[in-house]
């Protein structure tokens, strides 16, 4: 066809116009057409093909992590058993219930044989944990630098783990150089397998209940 008669078409009746003239319409019109489709529905469907591919592979590693996960379930299970065996044989290191009134005889007595003068040596009521009990004991004591250090070492020195913590101290000077420590110390002692913790006795207020 020569393109110098696209002119003289009549496209107000297309049935005269020559073949490839019709041909070449109804190409540009299916191309129209698929343009269309493409940009308005196609293009959406694209975009979201390629959600659901990172989806897909999101999951795969999923489940690949979960697999993995499963397969050694049952040596996480050993391995925490033997966490708990080993924690369990920690806490039967601190003292019991019936070693506890002569460890804080031995405390109150390091103190002495440390040199510090004992104004207030006052234990208070335990505090029941989970797996251990909280013995309080409110404190004064005199003393220099090196007595207290000297008390210190004699408490970690006992035969049984002794753990001492120290709470809301203060310290202020006293007459001669010497120092006035005051606070609340913490010892603590494991609980014995007939005594029950406070979720325990929750747990067991609760299913009574009900």
């Amino acid at each position: 066809m020569d393109l110098s008669r696209i002119n003289e078409l009549d496209f107000e009746n297309l049935a005269t116009w020559p073949m490839p003239a019709k041909v070449i319409l109804v190409t540009a019109m299916c191309a129209v057409l698929l343009g269309a489709g493409y940009w308005f529905k196609t293009r959406d469907q694209l975009t979201e093909l390629e959600g659901l591919r990172a989806h897909e592979i999101e999951l795969k590693e999923t489940f690949e992590f979960k697999q993995e996960k499963a397969a050694n379930l049952e040596a996480y299970k050993l391995q925490l058993e033997e966490m708990k065996q080993i924690y369990g044989a920690m806490l039967r290191q601190l003292p019991s219930k019936t070693e506890m009134p002569e460890l804080l005889v031995d405390v109150s007595q390091s103190a002495l044989a440390s040199g510090l003068e004992t104004e207030l040596f006052q234990p208070g009521a335990e505090v029941l944990k989970d797996f251990f009990a909280e013995q309080p004991i409110a404190l004064r004591m005199t003393g220099d630098y090196h007595s207290f250090g000297t008390f210190i070492s004699t408490v970690a020195a006992l035969p049984r783990i002794v753990i001492l913590t120290l709470h809301d101290i203060s310290l202020r000077p006293a007459t001669g150089g010497d120092l006035i420590m005051e606070g609340t110390a913490k010892t603590y002692r494991y609980m014995e397998e007939d005594e029950e913790s406070p979720g325990q006795s929750d747990a067991e207020a609760g299913t009574t209940g009900s």
